[in-house]
């Protein structure tokens, strides 16, 4: 007589201060080739020295441009994991919440990780401000900012790491810049614990302030991150904006002299006051960082990825139905221009051939998405034409004829999907292995 075993129910749960990856997922397919990165290739181990991996990450606004929801993003993953026999540790971050209403959408489908996204209550523009435009602003603000007086004339020494002075213009320009972002994160977390209690689940969260045209100073990093934790939020990790240019779809952009000096101080940080994990967005393609980034953080990171993946099907279109890949470029170039407004690129059309230019599919992959074997040892890609793909992701899978059509190459050729993403994260692991 056979006995039947239930299959293990999936659950994601809060990974802590483990080093974890987050691989977005925006066509609900890739996570077999997720799996297949971090457990045969990436160093994922049972015990706490392994980097965690989050398999159902999705922002709302990638959910918006994709027609997906929260449950279809985490039913994705779980029907993937269970069909791999996967009983391992696992999270689902629930990307870029803008308001509580996201935070409610999310939750009800089982995320137990929360970023937080104030980026619309940044200002933007506080760095370009002279110290009367600083003072006039913080006059208009100050009620959003009531701990600036915690800070004025104080000097702060952050073991192993820098010496920081907050002096009055410091103080009210990160005011001005983050006043209001962080009351607005901290009325977010405050309904995040409501929810997740009423739950009866735990919950982690995230906070990204990394979408500005300006680095976040160290002092901003500092009274961003203490304001926080003085409400006893679960803040788990924290999303600065570095130094340099991490442009979507490509390696990092900048001295990477100065990127590890700058690492280090804000790793510091993190440690004195939490600690919390260091995390970066936009870390799609950022190899030359990645073992910086960890060292630095002395293995205590989250890494998030999202594009990279969409990019990586395109190559598996590419090597099993060229003239599609050939439609989807075509299409891509027309669309660039209007849907890159909301990404940090640099790239132009014109800086890449066209296809009619090419006359095989090798030549169009090197153009289009960059071929591992032309980049140096350490490098991620840097060729324009994976921005514009990356881009463009809404606009083709929402088409009525190129969304189903790429899915339709997915799912007739699983293995070589599998295959291309394993190898391509592969490459993402192990070069943050690297330094930890």
């Amino acid at each position: 007589m056979t006995t039947q075993t239930k299959p293990v129910q999936l659950k994601p749960v809060p990974l802590g201060l483990a080093p974890s990856f987050g691989f977005g997922d925006r066509l609900g397919s890739a996570t077999p080739g997720h799996l297949e990165a971090i457990t045969h290739h990436g160093g994922w181990h049972h015990h706490a020295g392994g980097i965690r991996p989050i398999f159902a990450q999705q922002s709302i606004r990638e959910m918006t441009r994709t027609k997906r929801n929260p449950t279809l993003v985490m039913n994705a993953a779980i029907e993937a994991l269970t069909a791999e026999h996967f009983t391992g540790t696992w999270g689902a971050d629930a990307d870029h919440l803008k308001n509580e209403a996201d935070v409610d959408y999310t939750a009800a489908s089982g995320f137990v990780f929360f970023t937080i996204d104030p980026s619309e209550h940044v200002d933007a523009k506080a760095d370009t401000y002279d110290a009367a435009t600083v003072s006039a602003k913080f006059d208009a603000i100050k009620a959003a900012a009531p701990w600036v007086g915690q800070y004025l004339g104080k000097t702060v020494v952050v073991p192993d790491g820098p010496t920081i002075h907050f002096d009055e213009l410091v103080v009210k320009r990160a005011a001005v810049k983050y006043g209001r972002a962080i009351a607005h994160t901290i009325k977010i977390a405050a309904h995040i614990d409501k929810v997740m209690k009423a739950r009866g689940s735990d919950y982690e969260i995230e906070l990204s302030v990394d979408e500005t045209p300006e680095p976040t100073t160290l002092a901003e990093h500092f009274i961003i991150a203490q304001q926080c934790l003085a409400v006893k939020m679960k803040l788990v990790s924290l999303a600065p904006r570095f130094i340099g240019d991490l442009e979507k779809g490509v390696d990092y952009k900048g001295n990477l002299t100065a990127l590890e000096i700058s690492l280090n101080d804000h790793a510091a940080i993190a440690r004195h006051l939490g600690p919390y994990k260091l995390s970066l967005h936009s870390g799609s393609d950022k190899l030359s960082m990645y073992g910086l980034f960890a060292r630095a953080t002395k293995g205590m990171f989250h890494v998030k990825t999202a594009g990279t993946s969409y990019l990586e099907a395109l190559r598996v279109v590419n090597r099993h139905k060229p003239e599609l890949f050939r439609t989807i470029v075509d299409f891509a170039r027309e669309r660039y221009d209007t849907d890159k407004a909301t990404y940090h690129v640099s790239a132009t059309v014109a800086e890449v051939p066209e296809p009619a230019e090419h006359h095989s599919y090798e030549d169009l992959e090197r153009h289009y998405l960059g071929m591992w074997e032309d980049v140096p040892e350490g490098r991620g890609f840097t060729n324009p034409g994976r921005q514009i793909l990356h881009c463009t992701f809404g606009s083709v899978l929402t088409d009525p004829t190129l969304g189903p059509a790429v899915t339709e190459v997915l799912h007739a050729n699983p293995k070589t999907h599998r295959e291309v993403l394993a190898e391509h994260f592969a490459m993402h692991l192990n070069a943050l292995r690297s330094g930890m």
